[in-house]
């Protein structure tokens, strides 16, 4: 196929810019012919043939901050829909990312090219409401510019995107569910997934039965819900023993409701660390009690380096409950307590979720994600041809 894929951000960078990368390089490695449209790039061990850098002037990345972030979407937004109008004979599905979506999505169908708009996270009208009714029972407030701080004007645009284009890629079942929940139907959403990189996530020896060994590695705020985590973490087994490491930059206003928990002898909080596989490989489980995500970055990482995700069942991650990780129902402190205690007292059943994640590990992989993206490319297709015959 022959693919234009818009990204407008900084692809390779981290976060969603490695979501970006992957999928690019995975469409490439299966034999695409895909044209890489992206504000910039932090590429060194990647290589894109047909790179189109829409905010580099004489080889200088212009940062978004000089436009502002909405503006610098939107302008890159309408380079690749003049790109593609004059060029529309060149490809056969357009795929966008938020906030840079909205105009070439348009083109597309005028055009008559199926466009696939990424959808990394919940529907945005539910990411709003869930963050803000969690932050007003924790007494906080979200600093302006937040992600998730209700944004009138962008989750218009962002509604208006879903409906620019011809198909929604949910990378979640979870994500799926608030589209669903809202109206929207089935058809309009396919499902696809993240991934990891095997040659960067390994698995560790597997080590003798001792103290679990617990990880929360992220950007710590309340959707992350750490302290549900380390509430869960005090009232279990494991606590006594075992230890739990926490890595990631506190938001500003969440310290307060941490803090009480960081005393404890068996809680170690480490502000940073570029080192995600080491402490991965240094760890029996991952703890993601999320209020809300969209399909954690981590939790396939983790997987993939044989850790065992205990996560909330608005984590996004791609396990099954009591076969590849253990799930919990968003704040549901005593189940999560007793997932931790459980693989604390019973080593064997620590082992047997391990095992059985190795064996799936494969299926996780960012190979693995661009072949369900290539399907879902193939399905917008024939639904396309369909719609318009």
């Amino acid at each position: 196929m022959r693919i234009l894929y818009s990204f407008p951000h900084s692809i390779g960078a981290a976060g969603i810019g490695t979501t970006a990368i992957n999928q690019a390089v995975g469409l490439l490695e299966r034999g695409h012919d895909v044209t890489v449209m992206a504000t910039s790039a932090r590429i060194n061990t990647y290589t894109l043939p047909k790179l189109i850098a829409t905010m580099v002037v004489a080889g200088v990345r212009v940062p978004h901050r000089v436009l502002g972030m909405d503006n610098t979407m939107a302008y890159h937004d309408a380079r690749v829909a003049g790109y593609l109008r004059r060029n529309a004979k060149k490809f056969d599905v357009v795929h966008c990312w938020p906030g840079g979506a909205l105009h070439t999505a348009k083109v597309a169908a005028e055009c008559e090219i199926p466009c696939l708009r990424e959808v990394p996270n919940t529907h945005t009208e539910n990411a709003y409401d869930v963050v803000g009714r969690l932050c007003d029972d924790l007494g906080i407030e979200l600093k302006r510019g937040n992600s998730h701080r209700l944004n009138v004007g962008r989750l218009a645009r962002e509604i208006a995107e879903y409906e620019a284009a011809f198909r929604l890629l949910v990378p979640s079942d979870h994500v799926a569910a608030t589209f669903l929940a809202r109206g929207w139907p089935a058809e309009k959403l396919l499902r696809h997934q993240y991934g990891f990189d095997p040659k960067v996530f390994q698995p560790a020896a597997e080590h003798a039965p001792g103290p679990l060994r617990a990880l929360f590695l992220g950007g710590i705020g309340p959707r992350k819900g750490l302290h549900i985590g380390l509430e869960a973490w005090r009232r279990s087994s494991a606590s006594k023993r075992g230890r739990f490491d926490i890595y990631g930059r506190i938001e500003a206003g969440y310290e307060p409701i941490i803090a009480p928990f960081l005393n404890e002898p068996s809680v170690t909080f480490n502000e940073f660390t570029a080192d995600a596989p080491g402490v991965l490989s240094a760890s029996d489980v991952l703890v993601l009690p999320s209020y809300e995500e969209g399909s954690a970055l981590v939790t396939y990482e983790a997987q993939g380096s044989g850790v065992v995700p205990l996560v909330s069942d608005a984590a996004g991650a791609m396990c099954v409950d009591k076969i590849t990780g253990l799930v919990h129902q968003v704040g549901d402190i005593e189940t999560l307590a007793g997932h931790m205690s459980l693989l604390d007292q019973h080593s064997d059943e620590l082992r047997r979720l391990r095992q059985k994640i190795l064996s799936e590990r494969e299926n996780l992989s960012w190979a693995a994600a661009a072949e369900r993206l290539e399907t879902c490319y193939g399905l917008a297709r024939e639904a396309w041809a369909s719609a318009t015959a």
